[in-house]
């Protein structure tokens, strides 16, 4: 008659002690969010000041923007559009597609007829690897005219002086990489809203205050600059074409291997996202997650979990209801949503913040929690159509009833060169 009582009766202070360690994770994570919040408050302030002109460059560097093109993206037109009135006296900007089935091929040529002593469009060669961004690099790096590279997506605008400040920083030898800290703009969608949230306040966000904090330099593909001689050195993007997150190996390679600096700019780079669904949404950072987590050890993985805190808070709450959990609770809630309208308005000066911002951090945040625990376990991605199995190091080989078949899993650098660089 006893035993279910004192079953329940055990049970009990074990759920009350969980239930404060998610709470006080939550906490912990809160503080890092005001820390972030603190360190995009210094950089935007930091940007506004007047400061100094630079000094003029010598003779400018020349620059090749390298842009691969797969479908239309939101106001694709528009966005290369911005590229062609950058300012900066040497550059090229190269659009890259797979074959003229793609429908951002019409766009291309269309840009390339209005800006034709300024815009190229060059078809894939071959498809070397399992990677089909780097497989379109692969391809614009060759036919690229100038030393200095730079990876664009094409769903970005930056503003006039980004070439500038990436010319002026790799005045120093030392520097082998440039980066920008990232923003999202455009939305018209709750999913693209979500996005370009996720854009400003974690991705851009995450970008200043590493560097601020533990002056580690965060690369993100978006907008990544390198110099020829030294992605040639690494054995071009060729060796990177059986992983997915061909960035962070760079980068990685970059600093590891040949003792370069990676440096984050203070110009921001503008993901566009207009109208993208909440599903979209969804399955792009399920996606993010896998990789995410194949290329950092698993203690960080789960350390991450703190920069969204709302759900441990949520989580702790639920599993031993009291007033000092729902006090918790709320706090974190405020604060999440605080950070996140500040750090979007900062981000993104001169945009408008939308009123579903508020409902729509909440719902993000739970979102990008399932993603992150799928993350945990998950090692599959379909990207651009390409169903991949994605292995340490964000290795890609093709799935499982793929290789059941017979077929090869394509050579690649080997999982320790990936990870040790």
């Amino acid at each position: 008659m006893n035993a279910p009582l004192l079953l329940g009766s055990k049970s009990v202070p074990t759920t009350h002690a969980l239930s404060l360690t998610l709470l006080a994770l939550a906490a912990a994570g809160t503080f890092a969010l005001v820390m972030q919040l603190f360190c995009v408050l210094r950089h935007c302030g930091l940007s506004s000041r007047v400061r100094p002109a630079p000094e003029p460059l010598g003779e400018p560097v020349g620059i090749s923007l390298l842009k691969p093109l797969c479908g239309v993206d939101d106001d694709l037109e528009a966005n290369l559009e911005a590229f062609a009135h950058l300012g900066y006296p040497k550059y090229e900007v190269v659009l890259g597609v797979k074959d003229t089935r793609d429908p951002a091929y019409a766009v291309a040529k269309a840009a390339v007829a209005r800006w034709p002593h300024l815009m190229r469009l060059a078809l894939q060669h071959g498809e070397p690897g399992l990677n089909p961004k780097v497989n379109q690099l692969i391809t614009l790096a060759a036919v690229a005219r100038h030393d200095i590279l730079v990876i664009s997506d094409s769903n970005t605008r930056v503003g006039p002086d980004y070439l500038e400040e990436i010319a002026h920083t790799f005045e120093d030898p030392n520097v082998g990489c440039v980066s920008n800290p990232v923003s999202g703009i455009g939305e018209r969608t709750l999913g693209s809203l979500m996005d370009n949230l996720y854009q400003s306040t974690t991705a851009g966000a995450g970008q200043i205050s590493a560097k601020q904090l533990a002056d580690q330099d965060i690369v993100v593909g978006k907008s990544m600059a390198l110099r020829r001689e030294d992605v040639d050195a690494l054995g071009g993007f060729y060796s990177v074409r059986n992983v997915l997150a061909e960035d962070y190996v760079i980068g990685r390679w970059l600093t590891r291997r040949m003792g370069k600096r990676a440096v984050v700019a203070r110009a921001p780079v503008y993901n566009v996202s207009q109208k993208k669904s909440v599903m979209t949404f969804f399955k792009r950072y399920l996606r993010w997650s896998i990789i995410h987590h194949t290329c950092i050890p698993t203690p960080l993985y789960l350390g991450q979990a703190l920069i969204n805190p709302l759900p441990l808070a949520l989580f702790g709450a639920l599993l031993s209801p009291s007033a000092l959990a729902l006090g918790v609770l709320g706090a974190v809630t405020l604060v999440k949503l605080v950070h996140d309208v500040a750090v979007f308005q900062l981000m993104r000066p001169g945009q408008s913040t939308p009123w579903m911002t508020l409902p729509a951090v909440l719902l993000k945040d739970v979102l990008l929690f399932v993603a992150w625990a799928n993350g945990l376990f998950a090692r599959s991605v379909d990207w651009r159509g390409n169903k991949l199995r994605v292995m340490a190091g964000s290795r890609l080989v093709p799935p499982a009833s793929v290789l059941s078949k017979g077929v090869v899993a394509p050579e690649s650098e080997p999982i320790e060169e990936l990870l040790a660089g």
